[in-house]
């Protein structure tokens, strides 16, 4: 939950423009932010967070719809500002409860949102805008700008309101030698920034980083260098929606007279997207389908894969552990990463990257070679955003909290007053009025989880329960009492599972059960959740004491 005890936002005054963030703010992923103006409701973007290490189980994370969920008919639109996972994610489960909703995005953006929902048996209502459009959704005035970033056709949104004017930019970088030409608009930045933006909400991701990204073009020849000098097999697991790094693929291999395969379900499916609709440019005849493309020699194959993050279940961690049902991987072949690793993924990643060394495989990562630049803004590039737009308020979005901080240290650096950068984690309501940005209530807001077909319906107690199972194991005693006298009617049962090896271990707490129990019948004690919770202390504690552990421990107790 967020931090804090909720406090109620006052209501809202007919000339004032509220901001929630349920989402995106203070973590890296699930980006939704929930514009208010006289009672309709815009969103942009809906994401999903990808489960740490902390959560098992979990297949996602969701925004909590709770602040909206009473209010979907005033919702005028969703606006998408890219198509990324962290960013359109979440849509089916928001349109679960209004199919209807209008998703506006550019056109890429949308055949990826159509294509998931699809699967969820969702017929999206979808408007396709482009850069420079303007477009009017009841109470909001929008304008789309271009910017780059690691997917085709990103977005950043002005928003106009008779309470004020927003520019939020989704996830952005300044690229100055774009593989499309495609340039961030600073120009339109600048345009609008001379009418006077009133709040700014800026990607955060790299504002730690000094310095401006690299231009995606050099990262071409790099990737050539090592396809061309591989003897055998090439793997290069990328995003499955980065089109411009897989052209780069493409393009090598091509010269190198080498075919490709696409592997991954998501990476197949995308880049079909892709090239259907032209961002995607293969001679014919250069792909060739998995069964087929492994009867051609070694050297003579590149392999376009998914599970650059790591994924337990991405086509390259089965590669890596042995079994994917197709791709064998040899002692020389080569895999290239060509992906930079999201906050929190870094544990997945190498424990990959352990696994294809110890086949002999070789791997090629950004830590040694030139094989991926950043699709986020370093602090050079931030700083030209901020003097062209010259914001009155700031709120910085997209990232973990050491991020944030870097990014409103550089607000103020190109001189946004200290108190109109505001720092506003997920579930802080901010109200824009006469030129002014300020924290004026706070909402609750919690993770929602996917665990299968189920949403919701894991707690982070669950959670905990599950990371005591996976630390410490799982005891079970099964107890019978007189339901009258609460006297036990046979011995306990004891057992234990992934506690420990030997099947005497817990042998010796059987006689402080036995002792318990005699200690509540004495008591006259016959209530059976009191005595199951004086054997749990008993239990816990001598274990505690003899194993150092920590395990669920969980007493079954029958009164007959």
């Amino acid at each position: 939950m967020t931090r804090g005890n909720p406090v109620p936002p006052p209501a809202l005054n007919k000339d004032t423009l509220r901001i929630v963030a349920l989402g995106g703010i203070g973590e890296i992923g699930r980006n939704m932010t929930v514009y208010e103006y006289r009672g309709r409701l815009l969103i942009v973007d809906c994401g999903v967070l990808f489960p740490e290490a902390t959560e098992p189980g979990v297949d996602l994370i969701l925004p909590d719809f709770r602040l909206i969920e009473d209010r979907m008919d005033d919702i005028e639109a969703v606006i998408i500002t890219h198509g990324h996972e962290d960013h359109i994610g979440a849509l089916p489960f928001l349109l679960r409860a209004r199919r209807d909703i209008p998703i506006l995005g550019a056109q890429f953006s949308l055949a990826l949102i159509a294509a998931k929902c699809k699967e969820h048996r969702i017929n999206p209502k979808l408007e396709i805008v482009s850069e420079g459009e303007l477009r009017s959704v009841g109470e909001f005035d929008l304008e789309f700008f271009a910017v780059n970033h690691s997917i085709p056709d990103a977005l950043a949104v002005g928003i106009r309101t008779p309470a004020g004017t927003v520019l939020h930019t989704g996830d952005i970088k300044l690229d100055q030698l774009p593989l499309d030409g495609r340039l961030t608009d600073l120009g339109g930045f600048s345009r609008f920034g001379d009418e006077g933006v009133d709040l700014f909400l800026v990607d955060s991701t790299n504002a730690e980083v000094p310095g401006f990204v690299a231009p995606e073009r050099e990262i071409g020849p790099v990737l050539d260098q090592y396809i061309a000098s591989a003897k055998q097999r090439v793997i290069v697991a990328s995003f499955a929606s980065h089109v411009h790094r897989i052209q780069q693929v493409v393009d090598s291999a091509y010269a190198n007279g080498r075919k490709i395969a696409f592997v991954g379900r998501s990476m197949v499916r995308n880049m079909q997207i892709a090239q259907e609709l032209g961002y995607l440019n293969v001679p014919d005849g250069l792909v060739r389908s998995l069964d087929k493309i492994l009867d051609l020699p070694p050297d003579k194959v590149v392999l376009i894969s998914t599970g650059s993050q790591g994924e337990p279940l991405s086509a390259l961690s089965r590669m890596a552990r042995g079994d994917h049902r197709s791709v064998n991987l040899q002692a020389g072949d080569s895999v290239i990463l060509a992906s930079s690793m999201i906050p929190g993924n870094e544990t997945s990643v190498f424990t990959v990257v352990n696994e294809l060394a110890r086949l002999g495989v070789q791997v090629v990562h950004q830590g040694m070679a030139k094989v991926h630049v950043s699709g986020h803004a370093s602090a050079g590039e931030l700083l030209y955003l901020y003097n062209a737009v010259r914001p009155k308020n700031v709120i910085p979005v997209h990232g973990e909290w050491r991020h944030l901080r870097a990014n409103a240290k550089l607000a103020t650096l190109t001189g946004v007053p200290a108190e109109r950068v505001i720092l506003a984690p997920n579930g802080v309501v901010v109200d824009l009025r006469h030129g002014k940005a300020q924290s004026v209530g706070l909402v609750e807001v919690g993770n929602v989880y996917v665990d299968g077909s189920a949403v919701g319906d894991v707690s982070d107690a669950t959670l905990s329960d599950r990371l005591v199972l996976g630390e410490g194991g799982f005891i079970s005693i099964t107890i019978a009492i007189d339901a009258v006298s609460g006297r036990a009617v046979q011995p306990p049962k004891i057992s234990g599972r992934g506690f420990s090896d030997d099947p005497n271990a817990l042998n010796k707490v059987v006689p402080l059960v036995e002792m318990e129990l005699a200690r509540t019948e004495s008591d006259g004690v016959v209530d059976p959740h009191r005595v199951a919770q004086a054997v749990r202390r008993v239990v816990g504690r001598w274990v505690g004491d003899t194993y150092r552990r920590r395990p669920m421990i969980v007493p079954t107790v029958i009164a007959v």
